[in-house]
């Protein structure tokens, strides 16, 4: 499954966005999504995963009560909702597919990787 995320750019600390992903196969419903991020110069973090129907969510502690993540089947498309975002939160966000049923939370559980979109968040 190729990915192609969109939807980073720059915001001011306080401010939203939403990141789309949109797969290239219907077979989409069947992977687990997940989200994860990387600052220069720092490991690639977990942000959060959604069930292969969108019933489930589950988050990193650092964006917890701030993101969402959603998904639309029929669109091939997940989402990530950023709202009061923080310096912090600046990175390259990724979005992922996992074969794997429930919501894993590491790297090595998901497959296939999207090309990455920029988060800038000013102060």
């Amino acid at each position: 499954v190729q990915l192609q995320a969109s939807g980073g750019g720059p915001v001011q600390a306080g401010g939203s966005l939403k990141l789309s992903c949109v797969a290239s196969e219907r077979t989409f419903s069947n992977y687990t999504l997940g989200w994860f991020r990387q600052a220069p110069g720092r490991a690639r973090e977990y942000v959060g995963t959604i069930s292969r129907d969108g019933s489930s969510t589950r988050y990193a502690d650092s964006v917890k009560g701030r993101f969402t993540i959603s998904r639309v089947n029929a669109k091939i498309t997940v989402y990530l909702q950023m709202n009061s975002l923080k310096p912090d939160d600046t990175a390259v966000y990724y979005c992922a597919t996992s074969s794997w049923r429930g919501l894993p939370t590491y790297p090595a559980a998901f497959e296939s990787w999207g090309q990455g979109t920029l988060v800038t968040v000013s102060s």
